[in-house]
């Protein structure tokens, strides 16, 4: 038997891979056949820290899923950075790695600042861009709240990751927590080293911020591109207001929004069913 004959692994058995890219090497792991789906983490986020339902959602809408750790995070070497831009470097290096064309960028949070950065730095090789729990560029129409960056800045246990990621008040978002974070720990093998909270907790800041994500070049490229651009929220997110998307509605012409109500800035962790076919919808259609 070779290992083409081998059924392909779901998420939470995925083999770690490595790809040798300029004195760095980046981890990734591939599931799922079709048309390639390269998805960037959020803040503190490692390649383990998707939902594996929500990577098995998005196989089945019939996408090649592509997950890795930035330089220096995770399982990948090389010199760490919470800068959206060498974020997504390290997309487009792991892209042209691999020979992927026609590549749907999928970020979540910071990562979706990266998704973002990279519409100026690779846009022929991006067919579709997808958007979770972020914020556009430019200056914000609501502030974060404060409460984020307290419990942002330490050692997580499970409640915080309910504040963080869902909606503390409502019931089923706590319960979609549970179930969530028990998927995440089903991996036991080749885990990756979690992001130091301390050096994290350092680079981001103590407090909200007028402008969090300040590139006037990427609001015009937005502004302009025919990439079709898919934002899924939360509508209470903590962090990334989703209400910032919707006051650029009338002038970004490619972007659609999808808000789930009573979700926080993990709406595909909470929802990873309906998030995965809403997006295998948008890439079928989206033009």
């Amino acid at each position: 038997m070779t290992v083409s004959d081998l059924p392909l692994a779901g998420a939470v058995n995925a083999p770690t891979r490595y790809a040798e890219l300029d004195g760095r090497r980046l981890a990734y792991r591939s599931i799922g056949t079709g048309q390639p789906m390269v998805l960037c983490t959020r803040f503190r986020g490692t390649i383990d820290d998707w939902d594996p339902l929500f990577l098995d959602s998005l196989v089945g809408q019939g996408f090649r899923v592509i997950t890795f750790d930035y330089s220096g995070l995770g399982l990948s070497t090389g010199e760490k950075s919470l800068n959206p831009f060498d974020w997504a470097k390290d997309a487009g290096d792991l892209i042209t790695a691999l020979d992927l064309t026609s590549v749907v960028l999928l970020g979540w949070s910071l990562g979706g600042f990266a998704g973002q950065a990279a519409l100026s730095i690779f846009p022929e090789k991006i067919s579709h861009l997808v958007l979770i729990g972020t914020t556009p560029p430019g200056p914000t129409a609501k502030l974060a709240e404060p409460l984020f960056y307290e419990v942002a800045i330490r050692q997580n246990d499970f409640e915080d990751e309910v504040i963080l990621f869902f909606e503390p008040n409502a019931p089923a978002s706590r319960a979609a927590a549970r179930a969530s974070h028990d998927r995440i720990a089903a991996r036991t093998a080749e885990r990756a080293t979690p992001v130091p909270y301390e050096w994290a907790a350092a680079n981001l800041g103590d407090g909200p911020k007028a402008e969090p994500f300040p590139a006037p070049p990427i609001l015009a490229i937005l502004k302009s591109t025919s990439i079709p651009i898919l934002h899924i929220g939360g509508d209470h997110d903590l962090i990334c207001p989703v209400e910032n998307w919707y006051a650029l509605n009338d002038q970004l012409p490619t972007l659609q929004l999808l808000t789930y109500p009573s979700a926080g800035h993990g709406p595909q962790h909470q929802h990873p069913v309906s998030s995965a076919a809403h997006i295998g919808t948008f890439v079928k259609v989206a033009d």
